[in-house]
């Protein structure tokens, strides 16, 4: 879906006018993520995990991620500032470099609370930036939408929430990191001093 994505927030796009661009790529955004979710629940409830869904599954929510706010940059500047787009991917990044040392000293980083409302609040801000490229405000029946604000308002929660997940993220990993670096003095001091003692 990325390459679909990427396509349907470019100019190259045919149908571009009455806001058909901006709800056919927010439908498609939508869709990726509620299929990705379920896909997740799925295999977990079905013990259907595996070792390359394990790899691409993360991978494939981050490529996500970095297609839709790099693509957002070009296709609404005003609302996804170059550095709101850094700091989200960075972050997204960042967390997958963390979680891969986690995995080479044996053990692993669980996804917080905060990683799972960050996900959501990205999900609102993809798509209200998109809609709000076309719309600024909805007026249903007198009662008023306002689309632009919105996604003003979502992108910049996205981006506190995602630096704030990310300390968290980092803490728990440096509480692991630093307990295993423990563990691991504490084995070699016990084998030293059982070597010594068969010595003598």
């Amino acid at each position: 879906m990325i390459p679909l994505l990427l396509w349907m927030l470019s100019p190259h796009y045919p149908w571009r006018g009455d806001g058909i661009q901006e709800l056919s790529a927010s439908v498609l955004f939508v869709l990726a993520s509620i299929t990705d979710g379920v896909d997740g629940y799925l295999a977990r409830k079905r013990g259907q995990i595996t070792t390359m869904g394990i790899l691409l599954d993360p991978l494939a929510d981050k490529i996500m991620v970095a297609a839709a706010f790099i693509a957002l940059v070009a296709f609404i500047p005003s609302v996804v500032k170059v550095w709101i787009a850094v700091v989200i991917i960075g972050r997204e990044f960042l967390i997958s470099g963390l979680r891969s040392i986690a995995a080479g000293e044996g053990f692993a980083i669980q996804a917080s609370d905060l990683g799972k409302l960050k996900t959501v609040i990205q999900i609102v801000a993809v798509t209200s930036a998109i809609l709000a490229h076309h719309w600024y405000q909805w007026d249903f029946w007198g009662f008023i939408v306002p689309v632009h604000w919105t996604a003003i308002v979502a992108i910049y929660f996205a981006t506190l929430v995602s630096t704030i997940s990310a300390v968290d993220y980092f803490i728990g990993f440096w509480r692991k990191i630093d307990k295993s670096a423990n563990d691991r003095r504490q084995s070699a001091i016990l084998t030293r001093r059982g070597g010594t003692a068969e010595a003598k």
